[in-house]
This record gives structure tokens, C-alpha cells and sequence, in this order.
């Protein structure tokens, strides 16, 4: 904007006959506002502001009812029906003026990075695949918010005790945590209330003191209080998951272990270009210093022993050696299993991989065990798998007859697989084709056509291959130089038998 001694300097000049290029070059301002301002003789120009649109209090109460708040249709319905006159941003500034909006006092305030105050926690679920298999996980993220460090694990569930084992894996990793921990309302820490108001979990409140902080949930309706960790996974979703491809759910932990401590841990983040790991060395003045040791989270499992010696647990059975049949305590850990009885430690043991089940484990550097659990089962998936590569034959009656789980399922598979391994496979496979096409089921029966079959004749025996070359087999001449075998004692079975 020029100012009013500047027009009238720019008007006087031209009056002096100073021409307008001139005026512009000495004054350094464009010459079509030179032109201008000689066009209004120097003088500053009135200009009118309209009055601000008003719209009925009332009437905008009413509609916002009706529209369930929805603004773009209060607009609608203002300038079509009501004939009210309104740009759509100054409808919704005054829907906010008259407090119909969104309340602004209730929108989380800008907390200041303060170095050592404040880590966040949440979780998020992912549709992955895994080989061929798609499965559901969920994503546990933790988030230092000044130097913006992170660490990031995957588990088939979340629990409060995997929520233990993930903040002990992650602190002991980094050695050190914030003051406070910043997570949603979330039942797996909060006993009661909401934001300021909530009650923590005693045992998870004593849980975080063994590591110097304290829970804090944000407000009902304040996710943004944790944006840092809500802007962490979408950083998983669009740099971590494209392009990577995963086996198992170990396989997917050492590649986000990996991701979080390593790649983004040292790559440049947001405008100011800060990176996590070098502003982490500084922080760590600042945050709390982990003791030296603090014993891992676990669960107690009270277990009996079968006969065998073996204890069960989520499926699997863990050996106990010895010969005593006593009850035991199982300390599950994240990843080991420990098994104790009046206090004295029996094994260690690894636990299986994500997905296995029905397995028999041994504790580490221990004997193998002879024999197998009672209640272990027996599935029948490999019997199957061989019955359904004979052919379509076999793979369209296996559809039609096989029940869909449970015991008579695995009874019928193993039955159905000892016939085929006492028949001929040309046999066994058309006597499965007639069951099929009389729709029997009954293992007695599919035996009965088998019978039939061989007593029509209507097969021919497949003759076996013989190699020739046994002749020049050493053990072969070897047994022509030797004594000729007794067999009398058959001829005497078969008087006694006639």
C-alpha cells in the first residue's frame, strides 16, 4: 500500500512534468501504479467493505439439527431453499462463532518437545501375508517424542502381559526411558476413568516403576496428544511394508527390528532434517537410566505331568526328565519357557515358532525323551496329502466323505489310508470310484468292494519289474556257493493245516 505523502509526492512531480517511467525508476514502484495514482490525482481511494453477512441464529440452529451438522448441506440448504446469500467459508466461521462446530476448546493443545519427558505407546492392526497365507497382526510401536526414536514389534495378539514383554524388549534395548508414557484409554493399563481422571492398573502402574516412568492416558477425543506415534505408523505403512516381503512373524520382527533401530533410526525427519539416533545421544542426559537388571516379565502356569513326563502348554508339550510324575510351575517368558517344582529349576526351553502346535520339546543341552505325550494328537494332514495325489478320483470322493474336523475325520482319513497301502493302486482307486458314485462312506463297505473287485477278475496285476543285473550281485553269488535252506518244518505246517 502506498502511503497518502507518497501519492501526493508522485502527483506533484508529474505535475512538474516528470514523466511517469522516471517517476517509477526514481521512487523504485511499478509504473502502472504510478498511472494509477496520477489518475486519482494523488488522493487515497474510498473503498467501501460490505457489511458482514448475518444469518438468523435461530434459523442456523435449525438447520444444523436437520443436517445432523453436516455443513456443506446447511450451505446447500441456505442458498437454495432459504435464499440466503453466503460464502461457504464464511458459513463455517460463523457456525463456530455461534459454537455449532467442532468446539475448539476441547482440541488438544501444542505440548512443547521437552528432551527426557515424554515417550508414546499405541497399536495398530495389519492385514499382511505371510508366504501364501494372509493373516492378522498387530503392530506395537513405542516412540521417544524429542528425539524421535522408535521401536517397533508385530504379534498375533496383545495382551497385557505381550504389552510387559514389549516394553522390556524395546527399554532394555535402548537402555533408558522418559519420564512419562503417553497411551490411549486402553484396558490393558487403565483400571478406570478417562485422560487426567484415569486410574492405572496397580500391577502395570508397579510394572512402569521397576523402569522409572509413569502411564499417562490423553483425553477422550485427544488421539492427536500422540500424534508423534500416529505419524509413526504411517511411516510403517508407507515405508516398512512396501516392497518387503515375509515368511513368518520372525521373519517379519527381524526386518521391523532392523527398520526402527537401524534405517530410520539414522535417516533424516521432518523440516528440521533431526536424526533420531544423533539427537538420542543427546537425550540421554536427560531420560532415566535403566538398572543394570530387572527381571523379564512372565506368566505362572500350574501344570500336571503325564505318565511320559510331560507338561502341556498353548498346544505343544515340554519333557520333564526324571522319573518323578509330580505337578510343576511353568514360567512362560517372551520367548522361553521355564519349568520349576519346590523352587528347584528342572529345564529350560525355547518356545516353538509362531503357528506350531502338537510339538514335543526338550529342555536345552538335556536328554531326548523316548516316548511321546498320551494326549498328544495325531493329524492326519501327510495321509491326506498322499490319498489326494492319487488323482482327481480320490481328491473328489475325499471332498464328499470327509467330515469337516474332529475325531471321525482323522479316524476316517487313517482307515481309508491303511486300505489303500493293502491294495493294488489301480484297485483301491476304482473301488473308491464306485463309493463315490453310491455315495458310501462306510470303511467296512469300501473293503467289501475291494473283495469284489478281485474275485471278478476284471484287473489286471501289474507285473513287477525285475532288475536282471541281480545275477551279477555279490550277495547273490555269494549265496550260490552256500548250503541250501531247511524248509521242512513248512511241510510240516501244511500236514497239520490239511
Amino acid at each position: 500500500m502506498i502511503e497518502p505523502d507518497k501519492r501526493k509526492a508522485i502527483y506533484l512531480l508529474h505535475q512538474e512534468g516528470m514523466g511517469v517511467r522516471e517517476i517509477a525508476r526514481s521512487l523504485k514502484i511499478s509504473p502502472n501504479t504510478v498511472t494509477t495514482i496520477i489518475a486519482q490525482k494523488g488522493e487515497m481511494p474510498q473503498s467501501v467493505r460490505k457489511d458482514k453477512t448475518k444469518i438468523d441464529p435461530d434459523l442456523l440452529a435449525r438447520l444444523y439439527g436437520e443436517c445432523q451438522g453436516r455443513a456443506q448441506r446447511i450451505y446447500e440448504k441456505l442458498t437454495e431453499e432459504e435464499d440466503v446469500s453466503v460464502a461457504y467459508s464464511t458459513l463455517t466461521q460463523i457456525l463456530r462463532e455461534q459454537g455449532l462446530g467442532k468446539n475448539p476448546s476441547k482440541r488438544s493443545h501444542r505440548e512443547p518437545d521437552k528432551a527426557g519427558e515424554e515417550m508414546q505407546h499405541d497399536t495398530s492392526p495389519y492385514r499382511v501375508r505371510f508366504g501364501t497365507r494372509s493373516v492378522l497382526v498387530q503392530g506395537s510401536l513405542i516412540y521417544f517424542r524429542y528425539s524421535k526414536i522408535r521401536y517397533l514389534k508385530f504379534y498375533r495378539f496383545f495382551n497385557r502381559f505381550r504389552m510387559k514383554c514389549f516394553f522390556h524388549e524395546a527399554l532394555t534395548h535402548w537402555g533408558y526411558a522418559a519420564e512419562f508414557c503417553i497411551i490411549d484409554n486402553t484396558n490393558l493399563a487403565r483400571l478406570r476413568g478417562t485422560g487426567k481422571n484415569a486410574v492405572i492398573v496397580a500391577e502395570m502402574e508397579q510394572f512402569a516403576r521397576q523402569y522409572g516412568f509413569t502411564f499417562a492416558c490423553h483425553e477422550k477425543g485427544h488421539a492427536n496428544r500422540k500424534a508423534g506415534n500416529e505419524r509413526g505408523f504411517y511411516t510403517v505403512e508407507t515405508n516398512f511394508f512396501p516392497g518387503r516381503s515375509f515368511e513368518t512373524l520372525e521373519d517379519m520382527n527381524r526386518q521391523a527390528f532392523e527398520w526402527a533401530t537401524l534405517r530410520s533410526a539414522n535417516r533424516p525427519t521432518g523440516k528440521t532434517r533431526l536424526i533420531p539416533s544423533v539427537a538420542f545421544e543427546y537425550e540421554k542426559s536427560y531420560l532415566k537410566k535403566l538398572p543394570p537388571y530387572i527381571e523379564p516379565p512372565y506368566l505362572v502356569h500350574e501344570r500336571g505331568t503325564d505318565q511320559y513326563g510331560y507338561a502341556s502348554l498353548d498346544g505343544n508339550f515340554y519333557w520333564i526328565p526324571g522319573t518323578k510324575r509330580h505337578d510343576v510351575k511353568m514360567l512362560e517368558y517372551s520367548d522361553h519357557l521355564k519349568i520349576y517344582h519346590n523352587r528347584k529349576l528342572l529345564g529350560h526351553y525355547l518356545l516353538p515358532a509362531d503357528g506350531i502346535k502338537n510339538e514335543v520339546i526338550f529342555p536345552e543341552g538335556g536328554p531326548r525323551p523316548s516316548r511321546r505325550p498320551t494326549q498328544r494328537k495325531k493329524p492326519t494332514a501327510r495321509e491326506e496329502k498322499i490319498l489326494r495325489s492319487l488323482g482327481k478320483t480320490l481328491d473328489d470322493y475325499l471332498d464328499f466323505a470327509v467330515p469337516q474336523s474332529g475325531k471321525p475325520k482323522h479316524r476316517f482319513i487313517r482307515e481309508l489310508f491303511g486300505l489303500y497301502r493293502k491294495v493294488a493302486p489301480t484297485v483301491f482307486i476304482r473301488a473308491v470310484e464306485r463309493a463315490h458314485k453310491y455315495r458310501i462312506t462306510d470303511i467296512a463297505t469300501i473293503e467289501n468292494i475291494v473283495i469284489l473287485k478281485l474275485t471278478d477278475g476284471d484287473f489286471n496285476v501289474p507285473t513287477p519289474e525285475i532288475d536282471q543285473d541281480y545275477l551279477n550281485r555279490d550277495t547273490y553269488i555269494e549265496g550260490c556257493f552256500a548250503d541250501e535252506a531247511d524248509l521242512s518244518i513248512y511241510d510240516e505246517m501244511e500236514d497239520e493245516d490239511g
